[in-house]
C-alpha cells in the first residue's frame, strides 16, 4: 500500500512538471514552478519573489567557454529558452536582439538553446537572424531541472529575472519585445530597492 501510495505521488509530481499550464508559485527561498492551470503569463512582487538558480552551461559557439546567469548581476536578465527546430522562435529570437539592442544598458538576453543534438544548426539560426546575444547550449535541458517544477515541454518561454537576481516574470509563449521592454523598464527603475520595498503594478 505504502509503495503504491509513493508511486502515485512520484506521478503526480512528474505530470505537474511537465504541464503546459502555467501559474506558480514559490517556496522558501529556492524559486520552484508549480503549475495548476491556465495563464501564461506570471508576475511576482516584493517578498514573492524568490532567487533564481545559478543556471549556467557551455558558451552556443564556444564549448570552453561558460555562461552563468550570475555573470549579469546588477541587470535585469531575460532568459528565453528556444530552440531552431521550434516555429515560435523563429519570429521571437529577432523580438529579444531588439530587447537588447533598445536597453542593452538595462538588461542582458540570454538563451538556453535546447533540443538541437547538432550544434551547427543553432548556430546557423543566431548567425542568419544577426542574434549577438550569448546563449547556454543545452540540449538536454539540463540547465532547466534547476527550476523545480518548470515545464521544459514548453518552447519558447522565457523567465525574466531582476537586478537582485530574484524571478519577477515567467511567460509560457512567444514574445514580443513591446511584451518584454515594459517589464524590464520597470524593473531596472526599481533599481536597488531593498527586497520587498517595490512598487506593484504592471
Amino acid at each position: 500500500m505504502r509503495r503504491a501510495l509513493a508511486l502515485l505521488l512520484a506521478a503526480a509530481f512528474v505530470l505537474a512538471g511537465c504541464s503546459t499550464g502555467d501559474d506558480a508559485v514559490s517556496r522558501g527561498t529556492s524559486f520552484e514552478f508549480v503549475s495548476p492551470g491556465g495563464k501564461t503569463d506570471i508576475f511576482y512582487e516584493g517578498a514573492d519573489r524568490q532567487q533564481v538558480p545559478d543556471v549556467s552551461g557551455e558558451d552556443l559557439f564556444d564549448e570552453n567557454k561558460e555562461l552563468s546567469i550570475r555573470d549579469y548581476r546588477g541587470k535585469v536578465v531575460v532568459l528565453n529558452i528556444w530552440g531552431q527546430w521550434c516555429g515560435p522562435c523563429r519570429t521571437e529570437a529577432p523580438e529579444m536582439q531588439r530587447v537588447q539592442d533598445q536597453l542593452g544598458d538595462k538588461v542582458q538576453v540570454l538563451g538556453i538553446d535546447v533540443r538541437d543534438p547538432d550544434r551547427s544548426a543553432p548556430q546557423d539560426f543566431m548567425r542568419n537572424r544577426q542574434l549577438t546575444y550569448p546563449s547556454i547550449y543545452d540540449p538536454a535541458g539540463r540547465s532547466l531541472l534547476r527550476f523545480s517544477g518548470y515545464p521544459r515541454n514548453v518552447v519558447p518561454s522565457t523567465i525574466i529575472v531582476d537586478e537582485q537576481q530574484r524571478v519577477a516574470a515567467v511567460f509560457l509563449r512567444d514574445l514580443l519585445a513591446t511584451d518584454v521592454i515594459p517589464v524590464v523598464n520597470r524593473l531596472a527603475a526599481e533599481g536597488g530597492q531593498p527586497p520587498g520595498t517595490e512598487q506593484a503594478g504592471r
